[in-house]
């Protein structure tokens, strides 16, 4: 078994009761199932054919004792031990009509024909012989068949009580398996959604949305298939196959031996079959990925699309993404009609016309009666319904078996473990010293990097775009961990505090704040249980929202839809400010929060700025200079390096970069 193998049988054993049960019940009724054949091969053989078997003259009077013209006859198999038996005559059907052979020793088999009172049986070596024979009326024949009808109306009630308890327990073994497979899909589900968020932001940056959505999404479904369909097709047909195979050596050995080629027939079938599927299923799952992951990207792009008139674009990238999906999805589509029940149906006749060819020139042994020959044709059909059952799976198999890869692959990637314990809220002194760090090996994109801030204090960085800004607050907030140098916090090197415990004292606000569905305040307080419906509304009062928030016709409860695409940029922001400060984080950073806000909101933003700043260390990205004029401390970065530092007052003297910066935004808005 391969390990992804292994790991979907750890998954079932965690409902492994209910499954043990549904294959209990599976054998079960598979036991009731098989007993149908040969209940028919005794209404055939002893209840309806049994009519020819010879019957002997009796002076009792029972059930058993048919009168015929003055006598009563009594059947052989029907005879009480010791019972006193007169002369032997036969029933024996030509054509539609039964005939009364007064004698003995007539044959078996042979051709039969009636005529002049006369019943002539053509022999199997040519011959003929004769016997007188006098035809029965249907009063006559039915009274010799009468005996037999309580038999016959009880086996077919067993017959029919069989089949009905056979599909009670093939229900209750399908809806165990499916409830099982539906708590295990939910659990791979529920684990596959908390490792993503365990995983590391640069996990995010290689991998589209849409890609990792179609791992949780799609390739989780087909890996419900697997339980649901596949495996249950492939036990069911397993032990169904077992089985007839068992019960045809019980019917008749020769007979069992030629149903026995069905099994290495299969096997060759299903390694031939998974050698091509599991090439297609792989492109299949990919594809199917890509486009998940482009839809995703064009849905959250539409603005700039439809802006730069890229629609045509857009859509014949997605063409032939499309088309490559459809052309392996058609590739698995002749394959599976290749290797279809329709082949299973073509070997199942084949059989059939040889073993009805066989019985009928008589190279089968005489023990094969009708009745064994419509068990075994019953038996045939039945073995053929898990056979294309299983090769009706087979593509369900290949698609779970790529999606698990996919799932699991996704699982392995290493991640960090959620801590629930909390750490005391530190005062917030953060030192780097020497820091370098690349994305990329060999590629610094931070080189000796040496600060510090203390509790209470601004800290700005400016410089241009690349200049790695974004950088020191990604090594600082340990999206990435640093590679050389040290940073602490507090005295304590950041690589030796669990990253949620570090982060739980931190706050971030973004250019483009992040909203969640639900509503305002359930965006302020992130549905944290230590956050209280009173906090959350001091934090909008603290940065100047409330009354603005309270305007909307849900006031705070105001529904938030995805990303909060119905609010302003700036109503956004505070929310995002007000976030922030509910958390009470001892280290603040904002990531350039005044870049995309109108100059009237400013004023509104930097009054909340101010009061969340207040006791916090604070970093702050910039590009306009003039809303970091109060900070501490000015890092000016280029290329990695801090090249200048100081407050603004002292940068303005120094006459370098920052002062070129300053003056040339300052001309811009004069």
């Amino acid at each position: 078994m391969s390990n992804n193998g292994k790991r979907l049988f750890q998954y079932a054993l965690n409902y492994k009761k209910p499954i043990i049960l549904a294959l209990l019940l599976l054998l079960l009724a598979v036991g009731v199932e098989l007993v149908g054949p040969f209940l028919a091969k005794r209404m055939i053989d002893t209840n309806i054919m049994g009519i020819e078997k010879p019957w002997y003259e009796t002076k009792q009077e029972d059930s058993y004792a048919v009168p015929y013209k003055g006598s009563r006859y009594k059947r052989a198999d029907h005879l009480a031990e010791g019972e006193d038996k007169g002369r032997e005559v036969r029933i024996l059907q030509s054509g539609r009509s039964y005939y009364f052979v007064d004698t003995a020793g007539v044959p078996n088999t042979g051709k039969r024909n009636f005529a002049g009172g006369k019943l002539t049986v053509l022999r199997d070596d040519g011959s003929t012989v004769q016997f007188p024979a006098a035809k029965l009326t249907t009063g006559e024949s039915y009274g010799f068949y009468k005996p037999e009808f309580r038999s016959l109306i009880l086996m077919a009630a067993s017959y029919v009580g069989l089949l009905l308890i056979g599909s009670g327990l093939a229900y209750g073994q399908r809806l165990l398996l499916q409830v099982s497979a539906n708590r295990i899909v939910r659990k791979m589900r529920n684990d596959v959604f908390r490792h993503i968020q365990r995983l590391p932001v640069q996990y995010f940056d290689n991998l589209p949305a849409g890609k990792v959505v179609a791992r949780v999404t799609n390739d989780t479904e087909a890996i419900r298939e697997l339980y649901v369909a596949v495996l249950a097709n492939f036990f069911s047909g397993i032990i169904y196959i077992t089985a007839i195979i068992g019960a045809l050596f019980v019917l008749d050995t020769n007979l069992a031996l030629i149903a026995l080629p069905f099994i290495p027939i299969l096997y060759v079938w299903i390694v031939i079959y998974r050698k091509f599927a599991a090439k297609y299923n792989h492109v299949i799952r990919s594809r199917l990925s890509d486009i998940n992951g482009m839809i995703n990207e064009s849905i959250q792009g539409m603005p700039i699309i439809q802006a730069f008139r890229k629609e045509k674009e857009m859509m014949a990238e997605f063409h032939e993404m499309n088309d490559e999906y459809f052309k392996y999805q058609n590739k698995l589509l002749s394959l599976n009609s290749i290797t279809s029940h329709n082949l299973v149906n073509v070997l199942r006749n084949i059989v059939f016309i040889g073993v009805i060819w066989m019985f009928a020139g008589g190279f089968l042994n005489a023990a094969v009666s009708v009745g064994v020959l419509y068990a075994f044709i019953d038996y045939m059909n039945r073995m053929m319904h898990p056979i294309v059952g299983i090769v009706n799976q087979l593509s369900n198999l290949e698609v779970a078996r790529v999606s698990a890869e996919r799932v699991f692959t996704l699982l392995d990637e290493p991640g960090i473990e959620v801590s629930d314990s909390r750490m005391q809220r530190y005062k917030g002194n953060v030192s780097f010293h020497e820091v370098s760090f690349g994305y990329k090996p060999g590629e610094d994109v931070l080189k000796n990097i040496t600060f510090g801030a203390k509790q209470g204090e601004t800290v700005a960085l400016v410089g241009h775009t690349g200049s790695g800004k974004s950088s020191i607050l990604n090594l600082l907030f340990r999206f990435y961990d640093v590679e050389r140098g040290v940073i602490a916090v507090d005295g304590i090197d950041v690589r030796d505090m669990p990253k949620q415990q570090l982060r739980q004292h931190m706050g971030i606000v973004l250019q483009d704040p992040f909203l969640f569905t639900g509503t305002i305040a359930s965006n302020v307080s992130l549905d944290d249980s230590s956050i209280s419906r009173e906090k959350v509304e001091q934090a909008l009062r603290d940065v100047g929202a409330y009354d603005m928030f309270m305007q909307l016709p849900g006031g705070l409860d105001e529904p938030v839809i995805e990303k909060g695409s119905t609010l302003s940029s700036g109503q956004r922001q505070l929310i995002s400010f007000a976030r922030a400060l509910a958390f009470d984080p001892a280290i603040l950073i904002l990531d350039e929060a005044t870049a995309s806000i109108d100059t009237e909101t400013e004023a509104v933003i930097q009054q909340a700025l101010d009061v969340l700043k207040r006791g916090r260390t604070t970093f702050v990205i910039a590009h306009r200079l003039s809303t970091i004029r109060e900070a501490d401390q000015i890092l000016v970065l280029d290329r990695g390096q801090i090249t200048e530092r100081g407050n603004h007052a002292e940068l303005m003297q120094q006459g370098g970069k920052y002062f070129a910066m300053y003056q040339l935004q300052q001309g811009a808005v004069a």
